[in-house]
């Protein structure tokens, strides 16, 4: 049975931390939210700004309700507003609908979590999650 592990979560922050610094980056904040939405790992970088725990976790959070990447709440948000609004309502306010949020999958496209990043643009914040996932040895879904 696969599931997404302490080690493979902090894996894919190291990972996703690593990118942000070869590309240079602002400083990342990273969550990764289990299938369930629950907290697996968390960090944030020095210099990281605050209230970045929430949007991280709202990235990941929005891409697990609508089983498709942040980037496709975005979208959404353009296009229909209305869902948008009806959908951070029953959430409870908790999704944040821009790119940044990815599902993590397994070899076999068993959805594991996801994982929401940001500090920098949002396509950056992307690049770093779908960095992350890949070098932890599992697959992404960012749209």
């Amino acid at each position: 049975m696969s599931e997404l592990t302490l080690a493979k979560a902090n894996a894919i922050i190291e990972a996703a931390f690593a990118k942000g610094s070869e590309v240079k980056m602002k400083p990342l904040t990273v969550a990764v939210l289990d299938a369930g939405g629950h907290l697996k790992a968390f960090q944030k970088q020095d210099g990281a700004s605050m209230l970045r725990y929430e949007i991280a976790s709202g990235k990941a959070y929005g891409a697990l309700a609508v089983g498709m990447g942040s980037r496709w709440l975005d979208q959404t948000a353009k296009e229909r507003p209305h869902f948008m609004e009806g959908l951070n309502a029953v959430s409870g306010g908790k999704i944040v609908p821009v790119p940044g949020g990815v599902l993590i999958r397994d070899a076999s496209g068993k959805l594991l979590g996801a994982v929401g990043i940001t500090g920098d643009t949002s396509d950056n914040d992307e690049l770093a999650a779908i960095s992350g996932i890949e070098a932890a040895g599992l697959k992404h879904q960012a749209a």
